[in-house]
Order: structure tokens, then C-alpha cells, then sequence
């Protein structure tokens, strides 16, 4: 028997709550996790915004794949696992991450200081396996709340969370959205000139993990001398000039996308490598991106440290990028943080793996909201 993390935003929480809660839906890019799992694992259910443990999940059989709408007349997540309840808390007796007893109890938070985020790794997509003794200490606390239940109230903050916004498009369908508040948008980062170093070191991480998969690379060129003073291709990998047959104007945005991996005449990713307080200029090359070529069948990422991602995550969901012609931004563009990177970089197996090895280690707005 095996843990795996499953994810629920505050809205889906509710919407399966009032279900029979007996099929648990993902997208179907997690196949390749899903064949992993096997009956009797179970699903660590994990409240994002709020960060909370809410419940568990037993897998009773093998995972199908069915387009018949179940949580909404949309419905996403179409591979989906039959389950039965063990634990299903409500959200004032759901655990935080960071209250002391489970921050202490946790192997990867009690030797973090509070305030980390470098935990975050761990709840950042869904069906990421779990150290059997953080899944048995989550169940083992989240049953004894069945029986001695623990409130744990909902802040002013959190509330705020439990809000879904959402504008309608052309077609009349509704989109949810971001409204970051002043609060959230500001951020006080380290060192501007250590910040661009730091991003440098980031593109030529990007650029190495591209080249070991056997795929070409793009830089701009303003960036190129410094990522090649990190980064010192062993092939002929590096581009000097796109192979793509584009516009002017949609070649010049992509020419000034911070890495590209390209195999043939195709942009397989995309990559904004994000370092200053404002991350507007990658999201909005990646808009810009989408506007001009609607049609353009593209995986793009904004990739920054993991304290920006709540930012990152709430600037792509944004009214202005909900209503592209392509569709919502954050159906297209994911984050990708900084650790993530690195530890995908430390892959002793990337000769062997495709760019679809990314999917384990991005995040969606449209997951997390």
C-alpha cells in the first residue's frame, strides 16, 4: 500500500464533498503517474489556498478514462480512479500545514522554519507519492479528528480564499478568475543582481536538461553569452536561427522567449525564467504568444523561486488572459519552480525521457485556484 497526494481547491472540495465521494477525477496527462497506483493505495486529499490536509481516499480498482461530466457540465478530469471514503473532514477541522503539531511531525517541513515554502514541492501536483510514514502520520491524525475532532477555524484570510470570481467570455461560458489584492501583489525579493544571476543559472539548467533529451535550444540573444558562461553545450544543440515559419511579429515575441526547446520545425516548451519583483514581462510574452497564433499548440511555463508561485499562479489567471482567443491563459501556461528544475536536472535518466517528464513537476492555475 502507497500514499499519493491528491489536490482539491476550495471549490472542488465542495463540489466533491456533496457527491457520493466514490470517483476521484485527474486529467489525463497524469497517465503515466496513474499507472502507478494500484487498488488499496491511497489519496492524501490536500485543500490548496488553504493548505490543508481534508481527508482520505482508499483506491478501489483500476483507473478508467470517461468524458461523462461527473463535478461539472465541463468536466476536465476525465481519468478517474474509484474510491471509498476512509476520512472526509469539513474545512474548520481540516489540518494546516502549519500548525505545530503536524509542521513538527512531517519529514518535509519540521526541519524548515516556518514561514518556508520549500515544502511546497511536495503539493505541487497531483498523485505525487508520499514517505509511508507522512501518510500514516496524516491518516493516523486525520481519523482520530473523526472521533475527538479539533476545530481549527477559518481565518479572515481564508474565507477571502473560499471566493470564486469568474467572467464570461464571447461563447457565454463562464471562466474563474484572479484578482490579486495590493497585498499579494507585493513582493520584496533579494537582490536585483542576484536575482538575474540566479534566473542565468535557471535558463542554462533549462538548456542542459533540453539538450540531455536530445532537443534543440533557443536563447535570445541578449541572454546568450551569460547562459553560455554557465552552460557549455556538448553538442550542437544551441540555435543560431529559428527554424520556425511565423510572421514577423510572432517571431520577434518568440525570439525573446527566455528558453526554447525545439525539435524539427516545433516549439515543444516554452520557458519565462522569471527574476525581477514584477513578473509581468513572461506571462505577457506568453499571452502576447497566444493572441498572435490562437491555433499554436504549445506548452508554455513561467518558471520562478517558489515563494513566487501563489503570485505567478494568480497573475496567469488574471481577467485580461482568461478571455484569449486560444482560451484562458492558465489552460495553456503552467508554473515550474526554481527547486523543481533543479531537481529534474539531478535525473540520472533524462537521455531516456521526453519533454512529457515536465508534467510531474508543473503547476496549474486552473488545478490550484
Amino acid at each position: 500500500m502507497a500514499y499519493y497526494i491528491t489536490l482539491f481547491s476550495p471549490d472542488t472540495y465542495q463540489t466533491f464533498t456533496e457527491t457520493e465521494r466514490s470517483i476521484s477525477g485527474f486529467r489525463e496527462s497524469q497517465k503515466t503517474q496513474a499507472n502507478a497506483i494500484k487498488k488499496g493505495d491511497k489519496l492524501i486529499a490536500y485543500v490548496t489556498k488553504l493548505s490543508r490536509w481534508v481527508g482520505i481516499l482508499e483506491v478501489t480498482g483500476d483507473y478508467f478514462i470517461s468524458n461523462t461530466p461527473v463535478y461539472s457540465s465541463e468536466d476536465i478530469y476525465t481519468l478517474r480512479f474509484p474510491v471509498k471514503e476512509i476520512v472526509w473532514l469539513p474545512l474548520d477541522q481540516a489540518l494546516p500545514v502549519d500548525d505545530e503539531e503536524c509542521w513538527t511531525s512531517l519529514s518535509f517541513t519540521k526541519n524548515l522554519p516556518k514561514k518556508s515554502v520549500a515544502w511546497t514541492n511536495m503539493v505541487r501536483g497531483n498523485l505525487r507519492r508520499f514517505e509511508e510514514e507522512d501518510g500514516n502520520w496524516i491518516e493516523s491524525y486525520l481519523k482520530r479528528q473523526l472521533s475527538t475532532p479539533k476545530r481549527f477555524p477559518l481565518s479572515e484570510s481564508d474565507n477571502r480564499k473560499l471566493v470564486t470570481l469568474t467572467v464570461k467570455t464571447q461563447e457565454s461560458k463562464e471562466v474563474e478568475v484572479s484578482v490579486p489584492t495590493k497585498e499579494e501583489q507585493e513582493f520584496s525579493p533579494k537582490s536585483e543582481k542576484e536575482d538575474v544571476r540566479e534566473s542565468i543559472r535557471v535558463q542554462a539548467m533549462l538548456s542542459r536538461i533540453g539538450e540531455r533529451m536530445k532537443l534543440k535550444i533557443w536563447l535570445p540573444k541578449s541572454d546568450r553569452q551569460r547562459v553560455l558562461a554557465v552552460w557549455k553545450p556538448e553538442t550542437d544543440s544551441l540555435l543560431t536561427t529559428l527554424p520556425l515559419n511565423y510572421d514577423t511579429i510572432t517571431l520577434r515575441t518568440i525570439e525573446n522567449i527566455d528558453v526554447l526547446w525545439i525539435k524539427g520545425r516545433s516549439i515543444v516548451r516554452a520557458f519565462e525564467v522569471e527574476h525581477t519583483t514584477s513578473i509581468y514581462s513572461g506571462i505577457l510574452r506568453m499571452a502576447d504568444l497566444m493572441a498572435l497564433q490562437p491555433n499554436l499548440d504549445i506548452s508554455a511555463h513561467i518558471v520562478a523561486p517558489a515563494e513566487r508561485r501563489e503570485k505567478v499562479l494568480q497573475e496567469i489567471s488574471r481577467p485580461v488572459f482568461a478571455l484569449l482567443e486560444k482560451g484562458p491563459l492558465k489552460e495553456s501556461c503552467t508554473f515550474i519552480s526554481y527547486e523543481a528544475v533543479t531537481e529534474l536536472s539531478l535525473e540520472k535518466r533524462l537521455e531516456y525521457m521526453n519533454d512529457k517528464v515536465l508534467d510531474e513537476y508543473q503547476e496549474r492555475a486552473g488545478d490550484l485556484d
